[in-house]
């Protein structure tokens, strides 16, 4: 990788990281499903008015639409609405790096070597440790909600990295278009009948923490993300998802005043040492 895809894979690092801490701001006032919805909404209304629908198949819109908008974004704020910190979520959710790889391995024939085959192990050792720490930063639901995320995410790569040719950009405003509907009915149904009483009583917070998962970290981010594994092996992009629980662990320490167990520490740390 030259230097500039290096620069906007920490760029997303950075983004992704911090996002962690500004979904839980948004979760005070707001129902998970719905906050899911409406930050696909803000990205979607009113871009698709002036930006052409990408040159690619409908179904990869939809694909990464249902896998990335709808299962990964749904099970992942449904977990830190109640059941997972904040610092713990952006680490587990890194799970996708492995899942990711695996299906590249299958799908594309990408060989694994052997170092990165240890690295594997080692997370998976890592993830085992939360299983003892359940109840604590993260119940046993939050952390199966978190590994299916992760899972979701990963299935979602591998259809951009067969995205050639296609502005990335454009793409995702379509992608998050197929997200809001699908998600405001199973909210009206599941979580509120009042949806606009709940909006028009949100704080600016609220509303900023929708502006920026919406327009920074779902169209900026998942943009330049998509960019990278189109022009890259997946097991030279997806490891820089490491870095992303380092800054999802800071800022919500700083933000948020959340602290790591020992236990949770060390599972950490292997996680960290496995993906890199």
């Amino acid at each position: 990788m030259n230097i500039k895809s290096v620069l906007l894979a920490l760029l997303v690092v950075l983004i992704w990281g911090i996002n962690f801490s500004v979904i839980k701001f948004g979760l005070e006032e707001l129902p998970p499903i719905l906050f899911s919805s409406l930050r696909f909404f803000v990205v979607a209304i009113p871009a698709v008015f002036f930006i052409p629908f990408p040159k690619t198949s409908v179904w990869n819109v939809l694909g990464v639409g249902v896998f990335l908008g709808i299962l990964k974004f749904s099970f992942l704020f449904v977990a830190m609405k109640a059941d997972a910190s904040a610092g713990i979520s952006s680490l587990l959710l890194q799970a996708q790096v492995i899942f990711t790889i695996i299906l590249s391995m299958f799908i594309f024939k990408e060989k694994i070597s052997t170092s990165q085959l240890l690295g594997i192990m080692i997370a998976f050792i890592g993830f085992g440790f939360f299983f003892l720490t359940v109840n604590t930063s993260i119940t046993m639901f939050g952390l199966i909600l978190i590994l299916c995320a992760a899972l979701f995410w990963g299935i979602s790569n591998i259809i951009m990295k067969q995205v050639k040719g296609v502005n990335l950009l454009h793409f995702m405003v379509w992608v998050s278009l197929v997200v809001p509907l699908p998600l405001f009915i199973l909210s009206y149904f599941y979580e509120s009948h009042e949806p606009l009483t709940i909006l028009l009583s949100s704080s600016f917070k609220t509303w900023a923490s929708l502006a920026f998962t919406g327009y920074i970290s779902t169209l900026v981010a998942f943009a330049i993300w998509g960019w990278l594994l189109k022009n890259y092996s997946a097991a030279m992009v997806t490891p820089f998802a490491l870095a992303i629980p380092v800054v999802g662990i800071i800022s919500s320490n700083i933000l948020l005043s959340e602290q790591l167990s020992t236990i949770e520490s060390a599972g950490a740390l292997l996680i960290l040492f496995g993906l890199f």
